[in-house]
């Protein structure tokens, strides 16, 4: 299929698997475990297997561009809808290329894009970053008005500690937006 790329894949070999075969997203690469003693085409078959099992995975989860503009718009009617169409972004979708941040927003064309990284993470800390760009379009810094805007969502706290952990166990300085 044209424009369809195909993951980094990375399989791990292991002695003491004897039959379950696994797999998982890190970052952008999928690393795939299997058993030592599989064969190069048991391992290729298995590949595409577990691709294929992640790739419906991922769809089930309903990580699609349109559905984050519905959860933003659902962010918009609960913390910040007092602010009507100030608050309304013209576009959301997730990018692959943030890496050093987990989101951003540009207020002069108020477009927000959030990491690929962040499509598997609990529900509640992608509202969070959500509501975190959303506010952006409201106060662009990150002064104490922004931060008011930030704290009305009742996890707030609690997201941020999440993404400090992702980052720090990723040995990696926090990320911001």
């Amino acid at each position: 299929m044209a424009g369809v790329r195909k993951p980094v894949v990375e399989v791990r070999r292991s002695q003491r698997r004897r039959r379950t075969v696994s797999a998982y997203r890190d970052g952008e690469r999928v690393v795939v475990l299997i058993p030592d003693q599989f064969s190069r085409a048991e391992e290729s078959e298995w590949v595409d297997r577990m691709l294929a099992r992640l790739a419906a995975r991922e769809g089930r989860l309903g990580r699609s561009d349109a559905e984050l503009l519905a959860r933003a718009t659902r962010l918009i009617t609960a913390h910040l809808a007092e602010y009507g169409a100030q608050a309304v972004p013209a576009s959301v979708r997730w990018v692959t290329n943030q890496n050093g941040r987990w989101g951003s927003c540009t207020p002069a064309d108020r477009t927000i894009r959030i990491s690929h990284r962040v499509q598997e993470m609990p529900d509640w800390v992608i509202d969070y970053v959500l509501l975190h760009e959303l506010a952006h379009l409201i106060v662009p810094s990150h002064n104490s008005a922004f931060w008011a805007l930030v704290g009305r969502y009742p996890k707030a706290e609690r997201a941020r500690g999440y993404l400090e952990g992702v980052a720090a166990a990723a040995c990696v300085p926090a990320l911001t937006d």
